[in-house]
Parts: C-alpha cells; sequence; structure tokens
C-alpha cells in the first residue's frame, strides 16, 4: 500500500513540475469534436522577498486557464472565415461564428485595428483559394486543405512572389512568358498603398474582395482591368471602382511610370502571385503543400516543428516583450494523428490566468499532443466559443475585441458549403 501511495505521489509530483497541474478531461460536443477546459500552472521566477533568499527560492507558481478543441478531420471541418466576408473590416469572433451558425470558433490571424483599412489582415491570409493579404517578414503560416473528406495542415514560412505580366492573351507556357514579356513586381495585395515610398515603387493589386473601391488618395495612377485586359487608367486619381470580374493596380513611383508607359486600354494582363516555403527540411515538398492549400493563415511565431520546439519570432522580427511576456494567447496545432488542436488560454487577470509566454504555449501545444503549431493573434483578441458561447474572458476592458478573421469548426455533412444564416 505504501508502495502504491508512493508510486501516484511521483507521478504528480512529475506532472506538477512539468506544468499540468490538472489533466484535460476532452468531452465530446459534437461527431469529431472534443472541447475541455483545465487550469496549467506555471513555475515563474520572482524578484527575492530578502538578501538571504536563492534563486531557486524565489519562484511562484501562476495559473493559466486553458480552453482546447480537438478536431477530428475526416467528422468535422474547419474553415477559415473573414469579417464581413470581405478583405477589410471587423465583426467579433462570436458574430462571425454566429453568422455561419458554427459549432465552435477562435479568433485567428493578425489585423490592422483601425483606419480606413480596419480589418486588413497584417500578414498572409487565404480564404478558398483566393489570396487576400501578402506574408509579411516571411512570418509563420498555417495551410489548411479540406479535399477528399479530410483536414489536411500544414505550418511553416512563406514568402510571396507577385508580378504583372504583359501579354497574357498569348498561349504559351508560363516559363516562356516570363522570358518573352514584359513584367513588374507586385509589392502588395488588398492593403493600403504606402505613399511614403512614393519615390520608390508600389504596385498594389486590389481585388473584388477588398471592397467597393481602392480607399486610395489621388496620388497615384490606377490601372483598372476587366476580364483580363486595361479597361482605364486613371492617373492622379484614387479611390477607383474594383470591377466585379477584374481588379485594380494602384502605383507610385517606379511602378506608376512603368505602368503610365507600358500600360494602355485593351492591354492584355496576367497576374502571376506564387507562394515559395521557407527554412522547412524539404522546402519544394512544403511549397507544394502551401500552394495545395485552400485556406492560410498567418500567424507569430511558430511553436512546433515535426515533434519539437522551433521559436521562430527573433526571425521574423516580432518584439521580446511580445515573445517573453505572459499574455492571452491562441494556438492551432497539428497532432500525429492528423486531428487539429485549436486552443486559447486567458491572460492578464491577476490571481486567475496570467497568459503565457511562446516558449510557455509551445510547452502547452507539445503537452496536448501537437507536433507542428504556430501562435495566432492573442491579447484582447483571443476569444473561443463554442456552441453559440464565449468559453474563456476576453482581456479587454470592454469585452469581446472585433477581429478580422476566425477559424470555425463545422461537424461534416454531405453539404460541403457553409452554414451561413
Amino acid at each position: 500500500m505504501l508502495q502504491q501511495i508512493r508510486f501516484f505521489l511521483i507521478i504528480f509530483c512529475l506532472c506538477y513540475a512539468h506544468g499540468i497541474a490538472q489533466t484535460p478531461q476532452y468531452r465530446t460536443i459534437a461527431h469529431g469534436v472534443e472541447y475541455a477546459q483545465f487550469t496549467k500552472q506555471i513555475k515563474a521566477l520572482t524578484e527575492p522577498q530578502s538578501t538571504t533568499q536563492t534563486a531557486t527560492q524565489a519562484t511562484a507558481t501562476l495559473p493559466a486557464v486553458v480552453y482546447a478543441l480537438r478536431i477530428d478531420g475526416e467528422k468535422a471541418r474547419v474553415q477559415l472565415v473573414h469579417a464581413k466576408d470581405a478583405a477589410i473590416g471587423l465583426e467579433t469572433t462570436s458574430q462571425i461564428a454566429n453568422r455561419y451558425n458554427a459549432l465552435a470558433a477562435v479568433n485567428a490571424g493578425f489585423f490592422r485595428m483601425t483606419g480606413l483599412t480596419s480589418g486588413d489582415a497584417a500578414g498572409i491570409l487565404q480564404i478558398d483559394g483566393k489570396l487576400l493579404s501578402e506574408p509579411f517578414k516571411e512570418r509563420a503560416a498555417c495551410g489548411l486543405s479540406n479535399r477528399s473528406g479530410r483536414m489536411v495542415a500544414v505550418f511553416g514560412n512563406v514568402k510571396w512572389r507577385g508580378s504583372v505580366m504583359v501579354g497574357n492573351s498569348i498561349a504559351v507556357p508560363d516559363s516562356l512568358q516570363q522570358v518573352l514579356y514584359e513584367k513588374f513586381p507586385l509589392t502588395g495585395i488588398n492593403r493600403a498603398r504606402n505613399d511614403a515610398a512614393f519615390s520608390a515603387s508600389e504596385m498594389v493589386l486590389f481585388t473584388p474582395e477588398f471592397h467597393r473601391t481602392t480607399l486610395t488618395n489621388q496620388h497615384g495612377l490606377e490601372v483598372i482591368l476587366e476580364n483580363n485586359f486595361v479597361r482605364e487608367v486613371r492617373d492622379s486619381a484614387g479611390s477607383s471602382t474594383i470591377p466585379v470580374n477584374g481588379a485594380v493596380l494602384s502605383c507610385t513611383g517606379a511602378a506608376r511610370a512603368w505602368a503610365k508607359a507600358t500600360l494602355r486600354v485593351g492591354t492584355p494582363i496576367k497576374i502571376l502571385s506564387e507562394l515559395d516555403a521557407l527554412y522547412a527540411s524539404d522546402n519544394a515538398r512544403q511549397t507544394r503543400r502551401f500552394r495545395n492549400a485552400q485556406n492560410i493563415v498567418g500567424g507569430v511565431s511558430l511553436l512546433l516543428s515535426e515533434g519539437a520546439i522551433n521559436l521562430t519570432w527573433q526571425r521574423e522580427a516580432a518584439a521580446e516583450d511580445f515573445a517573453l511576456g505572459r499574455h492571452p494567447r491562441t494556438a492551432i496545432g497539428r497532432m500525429p494523428d492528423g486531428r487539429l488542436l485549436l486552443v486559447a488560454v486567458d491572460g492578464r487577470q491577476l490571481g486567475v490566468s496570467y497568459g503565457l509566454t511562446l516558449q510557455e504555449l509551445a510547452e502547452l501545444m507539445k503537452d496536448l499532443g501537437a507536433t507542428d503549431a504556430m501562435n495566432l493573434d492573442g491579447g484582447g483578441s483571443t476569444t473561443m466559443v463554442v456552441n453559440g458561447s464565449i468559453q474563456n474572458k476576453p482581456s479587454d476592458p470592454t469585452g469581446e475585441r472585433p477581429v478580422s478573421d476566425a477559424l470555425l469548426v463545422f461537424p461534416r455533412i454531405k453539404n460541403e458549403g457553409l452554414n451561413k444564416k
């Protein structure tokens, strides 16, 4: 009997030292979808209370309340949705989930919070195969494919190459077009044009998903494209209407000069846009997987790669406090059997839930069984919704924060379309 007691005490101490004081107890909320709430205890160094106190004695145990969804991709699916179904605009996570009658949801990528383009993704965002925003500083990304009745996730860093090519009506391979026909690089998609770069070069592509117009000022040249041809060239003009079956190129600096000299009404145009994986053990394979993903959301930073902790925030030029401070966090991960993890952690609640550093978040995701994982937008954005109710306690004093996009969970049904209300 004494040996049994000792055994259980050893197991308890090991678990406690590792950080989880409470084992997650998942409950099934739908076929293939499980939900758990538990508290993770974090051991943190504190300032010594006296000159005789050693560093090892100066520790405290801080709670962090965790909310986790475990999703079987053959029985349920995850869909990325933007607020107001556009490339800009804000809604709360619960509003987006309610609009689509989603089973569950978490907030997703980083975004611009103010200005005319509030809700614009601050990094890569692709929905249903349409790239709405380019990567920023080659930061982390998670791609989701929903093919052949199952979800497949890919994690890594990505870069983007985009360009405008003259002569798309000529039926030759892309490789020959890039040699035979003139082209100019794009610098962005569906974002505010950087007029500080006026003397350099900006060529931003605006697609119909952005807004009714480009929302730009008059300090540029805008080329209206329709059905892959130039329909109009507007110099020293802004806020051009975006055709439903076309796009607008908004140009400054060298890009403006090139467009003015090269593009005329009736000129055939082809837009080239490609993603490439970076820093992977097999970049070619990762590139194929990202190019096959229908939905891609950006984050900062990677947390896990192939079972090992892999924090990339320094390479991605994130702030030190963002990485090392304890904040509310949202994360997405993949388990060895292909199941997805969506996790939210409360923070900034003294005595209740202090939040996690990126290192602690990576350890949590590993504890929960993930082999690959990425940190999503957090802080006041962190929100988890299950069955129409907010499960966590968003940290903003005003309550749930409006966000740009969310990851929605749906049970699989015969009709794979979204359940939009």
